[in-house]
């Protein structure tokens, strides 16, 4: 299989989260939980992961990296964990169902209003964004990257023109390990990761982190192997937003993952951009197709059949060339709506830095003959 939707999971991981997810399955023990040397052992392989989180990331300490089964719950986490009832969110149409069922479901419940700023050619435009900031408005989620074109906001400039005491939130599934996200210097208050895209992590291995002028309320509550005789949550992070017991076999993959990100994050986003630039090109000369997606370094590309559903070239795809892409609307409605792709949507390639221009050749070949 020549595999394309590295976008939804990454479907190569390296040999050294292959080789920890091994190690930890061999002895296990609750990290943390317990006060015999494996425990001990293990909780310190789980903060060394929390701090270099913190560091690639540019976080406000490992204390305030809490670890996740996905990007979408730590999403949850920042809207249902931090806004009040009056408060006002504006967001953008290029964002994932992540965020906006949170927030329909906040707004549907009478607790929050929040209003949508549309897109400028597909994309984010920062003053349209602002524009929409109002004296009730306690919070602006942006994402970090489009899953459906591979876009990246501005969001130095979007932060530039915000009042202080707005929050940023930024969904960092697609942009994280592809782009330098660095929270303190963009003013970035909360930032959510999906370990098992850009990070090279397995399932289940994502991380949330938030700055000092938040204090997110925990959305499940538990165990955390402290203060055990209070029947309330800890204060202190991470503890207040962990209970019950970690996966540990995530959270090394994710500690691996991220250390090869770490040394290879500029030049995988140079070459991710040159795949999307000469995969997009060649797409675009086809009879009958569109490229909606521009050169990206988060490597994706997004195109449509003028007489064939997303969906339909897909499974063609599939079928007859075993070549693994996403057709559909990608959890992304409103950006298909701004796009001008829905309902019918569009396929989405989508690369991995560990491929090169020989899996794209394929899939023009498969796409000339269909």
């Amino acid at each position: 299989m020549i595999y394309l939707d590295n976008a939804a999971t990454g479907g190569f991981k390296p040999v050294s989260v292959q080789n920890a997810v091994a190690a930890s399955l061999k002895l296990c023990a609750n990290a943390g939980r317990s006060g015999h040397r494996l425990s001990v052992a293990l909780a310190e392989r789980v903060y060394a992961c929390r701090s270099l989180l913190n560091d690639l990331f540019q976080g406000y300490g490992a204390e305030r990296v809490v670890f996740t089964k996905s990007c979408t719950e730590g999403l949850n986490l920042a809207l249902l964990g931090v806004l009040d009832e009056g408060d006002h969110v504006v967001t953008t149409a290029l964002e994932h169902n992540s965020v906006l069922r949170p927030l329909e479901y906040l707004k549907r419940r009478g607790v929050i209003t929040y209003s949508v700023a549309p897109l400028d050619d597909g994309a984010v435009n920062p003053e349209k964004v602002a524009s929409l900031v109002t004296e009730k408005t306690r919070l602006v989620a942006v994402t970090s990257a489009s899953n459906v074109t591979g876009t990246t906001p501005d969001l130095k400039k979007i932060r530039s023109l915000l009042p202080e005491r707005v929050l940023l939130l930024v969904d960092g599934a697609q942009g994280g390990g592809h782009i330098r996200i660095r929270m303190q210097d963009t003013g970035i208050d909360l930032l959510s990761l999906a370990g098992h895209k850009g990070l090279n992590a397995v399932q289940g291995a994502s991380a949330f982190l938030f700055s000092d002028r938040v204090n997110p309320r925990p959305l499940i509550m538990g165990g955390t192997g402290s203060e055990s005789m209070n029947l309330g949550m800890p204060e202190y992070y991470p503890d207040r937003l962990e209970s019950g017991t970690l996966a540990y076999p995530a959270v090394v993959s994710l500690f691996e993952g991220a250390l090869t990100v770490k040394s290879e994050l500029d030049s995988n986003a140079e070459k991710l951009f040159k795949i999307t630039e000469a995969v997009g090109g060649e797409i675009q000369k086809l009879p009958r197709f569109r490229v909606y997606s521009k050169p990206n370094p988060c490597g994706i590309v997004s195109f449509a059949h003028e007489n064939m559903p997303s969906e339909e070239v897909a499974t063609l795809l599939s079928e007859k060339y075993d070549i693994a892409v996403r057709g559909g609307l990608h959890c992304a409605a409103l950006a298909h709506e701004a796009l001008g792709t829905a309902p019918a949507g569009l396929v989405r390639a989508s690369f991995s830095p560990y491929q090169s221009l020989r899996e794209g050749a394929a899939l023009i070949r498969a796409l000339h003959r269909l």
